[in-house]
C-alpha cells in the first residue's frame, strides 16, 4: 500500500492502482454490485478528457506541456486501455463524480509516469480544468450511447434486415394462409410475410439513426450548475467541434445548460426508442419460432436451422433457440429501458443523480441487442427454408379461401358457405356447387390461391358470376 492525499485528508491505496485518495473511497463506500461503469462509457471518458486538455492549452489556461500529457495518457484510456483502473461500482454517487475523479487521477498518475515527474500533473486543477462531473458525465454518456448505437446496434440491425430481405425475395411465390387473432385469414405469400419483418427491422435501422441525433447536445461548458462558473466562454464550443471531427457524428454546445444538466430527457427519448427496437425484434423472433414450430405436430412452414441438441431427455429434439434468446435480450432490454425512463424523473433542481445507472442500462442494452441481432441473423434467419408442401396443404384446407366468393355471392352466402363446410367436413367447393352458387369454372378462377395475394384480387360485383 502507499498513502494519497485528497481534500479528505489521507488515504492508504494499493500500490499497483493508479487511482489516487478519492477513488479509493469510492472503492470502500460502494461495495455494491461489482459491476464497474461500462468500458464503452470508459473509453468515451478518456476521450473527452483528452479533447478538453486539448483545448484548454489552445485557450492558454493549460501548459502545453501539461495538455500533451494529459492527452497521452487520456488516449490510452480511449484506447481501451487501463480499464481495470475504474473499479468504482455502478452504484455510486448519482453524479458520477467518483467515476470523474477515478478518471482525474488515473490520468495524472499515468501522466506522472510517462514524464517520469511525481505530481507533475494535478487531477482537479489540470485533468479537470473548466469541468464538473455535473457536466462532464451527461457529456460522455450522450457520446458513447452514440459511438455504441452507431457502430454496434446499427450495423447488427442493418444485417438483419439484409437476411431478413432476402428471404423476402426467396419465399415470394410461396403461397400460404395469412392468420389474424391466431386464426386462418386470407392467403399471403411468405414473401409478403417476410417482406413485413424486414420493413420492421428496417425501421428500427432508423430509430437508432434518430436516437444518435437525439443525443447531439452535449453538457460540456455548464460546469457546477449550467452557469458555466471556472469555464472559458469558448470552452464547449471548441470541444464539441474536435468530438464531432474524431467521431463523425455532430456534436454541439447544449442550447440550454441548465435543462442539459438537470433533466435527462433526451436519453429517455434514446430509451424509447430502443424500447421500440426491441418490441420489433421480440414480434419478428416469436413469429419464426411459430412457423418453424413442429416438425409434424405445429405449423412447420418454415424450417429452422438446427444449432445445438434441444432436450436431455427427448432425442433428435431440436428447439427454436435462437428465437427464444432474442425474445430474452428483449425483455432484458424493455426492462433496462423502464429503469431509464424512471432514471430520467430524478432530475432534481440543478442535477439529475442517477447518471451511473443510466450508463449501465443503456450500454448494456445497446451491446445485447446488438449481439442479439447478429446472432439471431447469422444463426437462425439466414439458414431459413420454408417447407412449401406445408404451406400449400394448409392454405388449401383453409376455409378463409371463401373470402374471394364475397364479391362474387354476398358475405352472407360465403359465411354459410364457410359454416357449413366446417361442420360437414366438405369442401368449399363441394358446398358451393352443392348449392348451385356459381359455376365449376367460375369457381375454379375465383379460387386461385396465388390470385388472393394480388391488390384487387376477386374484385367483381354480386351476382357477376
Amino acid at each position: 500500500m502507499r498513502t494519497e492525499k485528497d481534500s479528505m485528508g489521507e488515504m492508504p491505496v494499493p500500490d499497483d492502482a493508479m487511482w489516487g485518495a478519492s477513488t479509493q473511497r469510492a472503492v470502500l463506500n460502494f461495495p455494491i454490485s461489482g459491476r464497474q461503469m461500462p468500458a464503452a462509457f470508459i473509453r468515451g471518458l478518456g476521450l473527452v478528457k483528452a479533447v478538453a486538455a486539448q483545448i484548454n492549452a489552445e485557450l492558454g489556461r493549460l501548459p502545453v506541456e501539461k495538455s500533451i500529457l494529459i492527452q497521452r495518457a487520456a488516449r490510452e484510456i480511449a484506447a481501451g486501455r487501463h480499464h481495470a483502473q475504474f473499479p468504482v461500482d455502478v452504484f455510486q454517487t448519482g453524479s458520477g463524480t467518483s467515476t470523474n475523479m477515478n478518471a482525474n487521477e488515473v490520468i495524472a498518475h499515468r501522466a506522472a509516469q510517462l514524464a517520469g515527474v511525481p505530481g507533475v500533473v494535478h487531477p482537479n486543477d489540470d485533468v479537470n480544468l473548466g469541468q464538473s462531473s455535473n457536466d462532464i458525465i451527461p457529456t460522455v454518456l450522450h457520446i458513447s450511447v452514440a459511438v455504441a448505437l452507431r457502430e454496434e446496434l446499427r450495423p447488427a440491425l442493418a444485417r438483419l434486415h439484409a437476411a431478413l430481405a432476402d428471404k423476402s425475395r426467396a419465399f415470394d411465390n410461396v403461397v400460404k394462409i395469412g392468420r389474424t387473432h391466431l386464426m386462418d385469414a386470407t392467403p399471403l405469400t411468405l414473401g409478403q410475410e417476410f417482406s413485413g419483418y424486414a420493413a420492421q427491422a428496417a425501421k428500427a435501422v432508423a430509430r437508432v439513426d434518430r436516437a444518435v441525433v437525439a443525443l447531439g447536445e452535449l453538457a460540456v461548458g455548464g460546469t457546477a450548475v449550467g452557469t458555466g462558473i471556472n469555464g472559458h466562454p469558448e470552452f464547449a464550443r471548441r470541444v464539441c467541434m474536435v468530438l464531432t471531427e474524431e467521431t463523425g457524428i455532430e456534436f454541439r454546445e447544449a442550447e440550454n445548460h441548465f435543462e442539459a444538466q438537470a433533466a435527462r430527457d433526451d436519453l429517455v427519448e434514446v430509451a424509447g426508442k430502443l424500447t421500440a427496437v426491441a418490441t420489433a425484434l421480440t414480434k419478428i423472433a416469436n413469429d419464426i419460432r411459430l412457423l418453424g414450430s413442429g416438425p409434424r405436430a405445429g405449423l412447420g412452414e418454415l424450417k429452422l436451422p438446427a444449432t445445438q441438441p434441444g432436450s436431455s431427455i427427448m432425442p433428435g429434439k431440436v428447439n427454436p433457440v435462437m428465437s427464444e434468446m432474442l425474445v430474452q435480450v428483449c425483455l432484458y432490454t424493455q426492462g433496462l429501458m423502464q429503469t431509464v425512463a424512471l432514471c430520467g424523473r430524478d432530475g432534481h433542481f440543478e442535477l439529475n443523480v442517477t447518471l451511473p445507472l443510466m450508463a449501465h442500462c443503456l450500454h448494456e442494452a445497446a451491446a445485447c441487442l446488438a449481439n442479439g441481432a447478429r446472432v439471431f441473423a447469422e444463426k437462425c434467419v439466414e439458414g431459413l427454408e420454408a417447407d412449401e408442401a406445408r404451406c400449400r396443404e394448409l392454405m388449401e384446407r383453409s376455409l378463409m379461401l371463401v373470402t374471394a366468393l364475397n364479391p362474387r355471392i354476398g358475405y352472407d352466402a360465403a359465411a354459410a358457405v364457410a359454416k357449413e363446410a366446417l361442420a360437414t367436413g366438405k369442401s368449399l367447393r363441394e358446398v358451393v356447387l352443392a348449392k348451385k352458387l356459381m359455376t365449376p369454372a367460375a369457381l375454379d378462377e375465383a379460387l386461385v390461391p396465388l390470385a388472393m395475394t394480388k391488390p384487387g384480387a376477386s374484385a367483381l360485383s354480386v351476382g357477376g358470376a
